[in-house]
């Protein structure tokens, strides 16, 4: 311990994470993109889209803001993919 900060822990620490890190960005990404998941989102964007109906949102605005939403969470993967 140097200077009172546990280095030796510190090292090990990171190098499990290195170890473990790439293989769980792996599973995600393999959920992501798995034809489970597309069938899931599609599931989410279409209950959102008659959801915002249900509660009175005109036809139109209903489905730009489920488009709005769909872009999202393909955002949202994306940024997962890129390792941002």
């Amino acid at each position: 311990m140097a200077n009172g900060i546990p280095t030796q822990e510190i090292g090990e620490l990171l190098d499990k994470m290195a170890e473990k890190l790439p293989k769980m960005i792996s599973a995600l990404m393999g959920t992501l993109y798995s034809a489970e998941s597309g069938k899931q989102m599609g599931k989410a964007v279409g209950s959102f889209y008659k959801e915002l109906l249900e509660s009175g949102i005109p036809q139109d605005e209903a489905i730009q803001m489920a488009k709005d939403y769909l872009l999202t969470i393909k955002d949202i993967s994306k940024n997962f993919s890129n390792g941002n």
